[in-house]
């Protein structure tokens, strides 16, 4: 047979026969995802039925709220974010190592040329007087190389590679969620404190008039100074909440610039004008825990990252074996002059067999190995339990602000119904205009306080998509 032929039967029977070393990848039984209370509906999720669904959660969840302008700002910050762009570079050069990895599996071809002037010594050729003329001498040489993964260490470098690589695409996923969450924060934020500051204001307009009436009074001598003061400190109360809520509209302002790639003087102003938080009033779509662990990147990536450090082991396991390169090398040595000429070429194939025997770094590598597998579980485990307890602890805060919401709503109510009540009587003369100031301010309060609670609400809900891991798929591709 010919040699080559030979060479080339060897090394196929050679990957035939042998199974890589090393522990092949599942998850582990002992695995928290594997749990059956892993998998069942969210138990928030039965103790409030009415507020969520077992629908799945959509992709684009923030389009469940119906409001152009937070598409627009959401699907700007999926496509420019700089976060997002770095997360996509690092996936471009771990897939670029998956295919450094993979090339190993074929063949390596190399040309050398090395021209020099001069000549050889005589006793090189055992010929003390020999002195040979100064010539140009010429080496040329190619060959081709095959790597025989007899015991599998690139295929399991293959796994490792490959598995980094899928953990990089979700580390990607995962980005796009936080910044899809995070946009829609920002834009709810900013919507919340315009809410927010026109309800100060509207506190502060009927304390300036509860200010006038009082100074009415101490003017025809129906009250005291000590009165106008109170009044007045009342006034400054009120006007010192107005600030904070103006600095939040212009943070929000600058946190979505930075969220969709713009400078803050790119940012157009009319978006202060919001003063309605984005809402939704249909229940939640959550689907189950299975779908959850399922759909959250950050689940995903931990669980590649346990499947690329079992696949290390092997990959430190083989060290432990031979490394045998099948190769087949072609030279031309002589004088330029003669380059190419039969005498000066000459050929070999045959297997390079290389072995460093094991010592005590070969097995440290393995035991170091073998312990980064079982954090990378743990990790994983740790993921899991927090994803869960993320998921319930959303749903538990935004049911129970619902509740609170629905009560400050009924206040409002009541406020509205009583300073109704309070004008009637005053146009009937049965009480005075600062007794019908009084519920004003009652219901400017409540207001305030209702607003505040709107402003969570919209935060709440946010976090819940957030906490369900929706917002990756179908993602529009990076402007780079």
């Amino acid at each position: 047979m010919n040699p080559v032929r030979l060479v080339a039967t060897a090394a196929l029977l050679a990957l035939a026969g042998c199974a890589p070393v090393g522990p092949d990848y599942h998850v582990p039984d002992e695995s928290v995802a594997n749990r059956g209370t892993a998998k069942t509906p969210l138990r928030q999720q039965a103790a409030d039925a009415s507020l969520y669904s077992r629908e799945e959660t959509p992709s684009q969840w923030w389009r469940l709220y119906q409001d152009p302008q937070l598409d627009a700002l959401v699907r700007q910050a999926l496509q420019t974010n700089a976060d997002l762009r770095q997360a996509q570079a690092h996936l471009e050069a771990a897939r670029a190592v998956s295919e450094q990895a993979r090339s190993k599996q074929e063949l390596e071809a190399g040309i050398k040329a090395n021209p020099v002037y001069g000549h050889p010594a005589g006793m090189q050729y055992l010929q003390p007087g020999l002195v040979l003329p100064n010539d140009w001498m010429v080496t040329v040489g190619a060959g081709i190389s095959y790597q025989v993964d007899l015991f599998g260490q690139i295929r399991r470098a293959i796994e490792a590679a490959d598995a980094d690589a899928q953990a990089a695409q979700a580390a990607l996923d995962s980005a796009r969620i936080t910044v899809a969450a995070e946009t829609a924060r920002a834009y709810a934020s900013l919507c919340s404190a315009g809410m927010q500051l026109k309800a100060a204001r509207h506190a502060i307009d009927v304390q300036e008039e509860s200010l006038k009436a009082v100074q009415m009074l101490v003017g025809n001598g129906r009250g005291t100074a000590l009165d106008v003061t109170r009044a007045q400190a009342q006034l400054d109360q009120l006007e010192a909440a107005s600030p904070p809520f103006l600095a939040r509209q212009r943070t929000a302002l600058y946190t979505l610039a930075a969220l969709t790639g713009r400078t803050p003087a790119e940012m157009p102003s009319n978006l202060l004008s919001c003063s309605t938080p984005p809402h939704l009033s249909q229940p939640i779509p959550v689907g189950d825990g299975a779908s959850l662990l399922k759909r959250r990147p950050d689940v995903r990536q931990a669980e590649r990252a346990l499947a690329a450090a079992t696949a290390r082991i092997g990959v430190a396991t083989a060290d432990l074996y031979p490394r045998i390169s099948l190769g087949l090398d072609g030279t031309s040595l002589g004088l330029a002059s003669m380059l190419a000429q039969g005498s000066t070429l000459g050929w070999s194939v045959g297997p390079l067999i290389s072995w460093s025997l094991p010592d005590a770094g070969t097995h440290a590598r393995i035991a170091q190995a073998q312990a980064q597998s079982r954090e990378a579980l743990a990790h994983f485990d740790a993921v899991v339990l927090q994803s869960l307890r993320e998921a319930e602890s959303a749903l538990v805060i935004y049911a129970r602000e619902l509740d609170r919401d629905e009560a400050l709503e009924a206040a409002r109510r009541h406020g509205e119904q009583a300073a109704l009540q309070a004008r009637q009587l005053l146009a009937a003369g049965k009480i005075d205009y600062l007794a019908m100031l009084d519920a004003e301010r009652t219901l400017a309060s409540s207001e305030s306080a209702l607003a505040a609670s709107q402003a969570e609400l919209a935060a709440d809900q946010i976090a819940v998509f957030l906490a369900l891991g929706g917002g990756w798929e179908n993602a529009p591709p990076l402007t780079k």
